[in-house]
């Protein structure tokens, strides 16, 4: 680990240790039910926070492979999460054998050999078209169209969105060489601020909901409060980047965006399915899909526009 990243990753242990004690203090002051249930999901928050951070901490000090074998174990258990809460049939198990076994860790290991060229096609091209082969052999019609999809929009989301995190450190920009890594916390620490920004905001401020139906504790208030913020952020942490300020800014703000979309859109599902959380993997606080959902829509954005305009 570089002593760049040392550094973030020390100042992230002063946050949330910080961010813990006042969770604490606000815990034991709460005097309603209901101060006391926001408390409860922000304390929530900071504990996800703590094993996340642990884990990527241990992911960059060993280096690529741990890192790649971290994101694709993250794909593995969305892609289980959403396969769970979502009724398939026998006909659909070898599709999705295939997926689980064959192109989930190949697209991984795509980035671990460096060909980008193929890890950009393998799940749009060949998976799509695979994938309703291999069901349709099965010689079972029902609604076909509907498990076909469900079981490409599961791949798309869990795993190819989801890699183009890692995929980061496959771009070479000029005079940011082996940079990937900060790239990569750049991004996580932008979603992660980000919605924990937007929560924060919304309970203090929050008077108009964006998605009653959908997503009731997002608010205009808060999106704009923790938006405009965690896009301050980014701008603040431009020198770990290619970027110049106005450049990091203006990435955060793609990646705000789309995080927001990621998680109004991954809610809609949820709700579509009769859920209120995609598993129970992080106590509290759902899971490994709930705290990915802002990433699947952030990733391959911030991959592309990086990609875009610093990649010869």
């Amino acid at each position: 680990m570089t002593q760049t990243l040392l550094t973030l990753f020390l100042g992230l242990v002063v946050i949330l240790g910080t961010a813990s004690i006042v969770g604490r203090i606000l815990g034991r002051r709460a005097q309603s039910p209901e101060s006391s249930a926001t408390i409860d999901n922000l304390n929530a928050r900071i504990r996800s926070w703590w094993l996340m951070v642990a884990v990527f901490a241990v992911a960059f000090a060993f280096g690529k492979g741990v890192t790649l074998v971290l994101f694709a174990l993250t794909s593995f258990y969305c892609l289980r999460e959403f396969i769970s809460l979502t009724p398939t049939r026998p006909a659909d198990h070898a599709a999705l054998a295939v997926a689980f076994y064959v192109f989930l860790p190949l697209q991984y290991v795509l980035i671990g050999i460096d060909w980008q060229s193929l890890f950009s096609i393998a799940i749009p091209v060949y998976a799509f078209l695979l994938l309703p082969v291999l069901a349709v052999l099965k010689h079972e019609t029902g609604e076909f169209l509907m498990r076909t999809a469900k079981v490409q929009w599961a791949l798309m989301l869990t795993v190819y969105c989801i890699s183009h995190a890692p995929a980061l450190l496959l771009l070479r920009i000029p005079g940011f060489e082996g940079g990937g890594f900060l790239l990569l916390f750049f991004l996580v620490a932008i979603v992660q601020a980000s919605d924990v920004l937007q929560y924060i905001f919304g309970k203090l401020f929050g008077r108009h909901k964006i998605a009653p139906v959908v997503s009731p504790n997002k608010t205009w208030e808060g999106f704009v409060g923790g938006g405009a913020t965690a896009t301050l952020l980014g701008a603040a942490l431009y020198w770990i980047t290619p970027f110049s300020p106005l450049q990091a800014a203006g990435m955060a703000l793609a990646i705000v965006l789309a995080g927001f979309c990621g998680g109004l859109v991954l809610s809609a599902v949820k709700r579509s399915l009769g859920a209120k959380d995609w598993g129970r993997m992080i106590e509290g606080h759902g899971g490994a899909l709930d705290r990915m959902d802002s990433v699947t829509y952030a990733a391959p954005l911030f991959f592309h526009l990086t990609n875009y305009y610093f990649v010869p």
